[in-house]
């Protein structure tokens, strides 16, 4: 066979493969999702130079405490009841859940009033702001983070994924518009915190309207004895997956805390900086696959298929995907720090070399952690990350006694690379034990057929 009619057979092979995947719902879907999501990143990385360089690492501090705090409580806002809105076959029993975790997110709301009236000064210690505004926007981006999840967990289960995009854009354009405004009027870290909740607030609204409009053409109704029964069936959810999140979330969101404490707040916000900027390649793709291949999988699921090809599928092409990136910020990241958002942002370049191959890592584990709420693995995966709380824990403390804070970050990556290895070889051998063995060659093959 000649050179040039090889090259035209492996021409044909690759258009057959992209036409498939033009024809692929699920493909279709992902973009959909990802062109929003593409849109917001896009605008807040252009926008980055020019926000850091109207806010000090001492601003970013402050905001990283209020956002970590925020994320710790959001984590656990819906009890998980939002990602149990996806499973069941009948709608009816789907809007149950949404009852559910709407009244979820005003009960834990609700607790959070009640612990910023009664105990203020505690919550803003925590946040290292004096302000008492600044606790009316905890209580206010808690309620709008519970609604988000309700309301886009609806919006995934109908498929409305257009929708879903357009919030992402809405947030990413209020966030940024207004940090940059207030920036320029000198609003320090209250500015940033203000701009963040009222992107949450316009985002979760946005879906709200949508979903009105869905319950409108298909009116249902619900008994409170209905409820009663459906949390108490999807009690695991609240028991094992939203105690869970809420745990993983401490272990995420400790170092802002610990490295304010040991190293002071500039460090801390070096280290949000860092987070921040590292995160959102990151959500460009995660946030539109979480919501597109947590709905293919319970689909898979509820129709008697595999999950096993799917997870090592998405797995493996995952952790291809975030490598390159990885290996670039790894090597060269303290000086692309200085030159792109300014000399004072060094040390988060320094703080982002050792949490790049941390964060790729946890890229990858994405499947895992959509599929162990799938196969119901909750109880599993609790105990896994008190394990990893642990962990982390005992390196931060342990870095900041005795080691300097790029130390302490490089330190608490590596326990984070560990544990993600073992939390992606955890789901699947339970997947394997309750599916069978399968062979590369079938995952091979089954990525060359591409997503239906």
């Amino acid at each position: 066979m000649s050179i040039l009619t090889r090259f035209k057979a492996i021409i044909r092979k690759g258009w057959a493969v992209v036409t498939r995947l033009k024809r692929s719902a699920f493909i279709k879907n992902v973009l959909i999702v990802m062109s929003g999501t593409a849109v917001a990143q896009v605008l807040s990385y252009a926008l980055s130079p020019v926000i850091s360089r109207l806010f000090s690492p001492a601003d970013f501090g402050v905001f990283g405490e209020f956002t970590a705090l925020l994320m710790v409580i959001g984590a656990g806002i819906t009890m998980d009841f939002s990602l149990a809105i996806m499973l069941p076959k009948k709608k009816d029993e789907a809007f149950g859940l949404f009852v559910v975790s709407g009244l979820a997110t005003i009960f834990i709301s609700g607790l959070v009033l009640a612990v910023c009236v009664l105990f203020p000064s505690v919550i803003a210690s925590t946040i290292n702001s004096p302000q008492a505004w600044i606790l009316a926007l905890l209580v206010i981006g808690v309620l709008a983070t519970g609604i988000n999840q309700t309301c886009q967990a609806w919006c995934v289960r109908a498929k409305a994924f257009k929708q879903t995009s357009a919030s992402q854009v809405v947030r990413s354009v209020a966030t940024n518009g207004t940090q940059i405004a207030l920036g320029v009027a000198k609003g320090g870290a209250p500015a940033l915190i203000f701009a963040s909740v009222l992107g949450e607030v316009l985002a979760s609204l946005n879906l709200a309207r949508i979903v009105l409009r869905d319950l409108r053409f298909f009116p249902m109704t619900v008994s409170w004895r209905r409820i009663r029964e459906l949390a108490k069936e999807y009690k695991d959810f609240p028991l094992y997956s939203g105690t869970m999140n809420v745990i993983n979330a401490i272990s995420l969101n400790m170092p802002v805390f610990l490295l304010t404490r040991y190293f002071g707040i500039e460090l801390a916000g070096a280290y949000a900086f860092a987070m921040r900027i590292l995160s959102a390649p990151m959500g460009l793709v995660q946030k539109a696959l979480r919501q597109v291949l947590y709905q293919k999988a319970c689909e898979t699921q509820n129709a008697g298929g595999r999950l096993l090809p799917l997870f090592l599928k998405f797995t493996g092409g995952l952790f291809l995907m975030a490598l390159g990136p990885a290996l670039i910020l790894g090597l060269w990241a303290p000086p692309l720090f200085s030159w792109i958002f300014g000399a004072q942002w060094r040390m988060a370049g320094v703080f982002a070399q050792s949490l790049v191959l941390w964060l790729a890592l946890v890229f990858s584990n994405l499947p895992a952690v959509l599929f162990s709420r799938v196969v119901r693995a909750q109880r599993q995966m609790f105990l896994y990350d008190l394990v990893v709380l642990a962990l982390r824990t005992l390196a931060l403390v342990a870095g900041g006694l005795y080691l300097t804070a790029a130390s302490t970050v490089l330190l608490y990556a590596l326990a984070g690379i560990v544990m993600n290895i073992v939390y992606i070889v955890i789901i699947y051998m339970i997947l394997k034990r309750r599916e069978g063995h399968i062979s590369w060659k079938d995952v091979l093959t089954d990525l060359k057929e591409g997503p239906a």
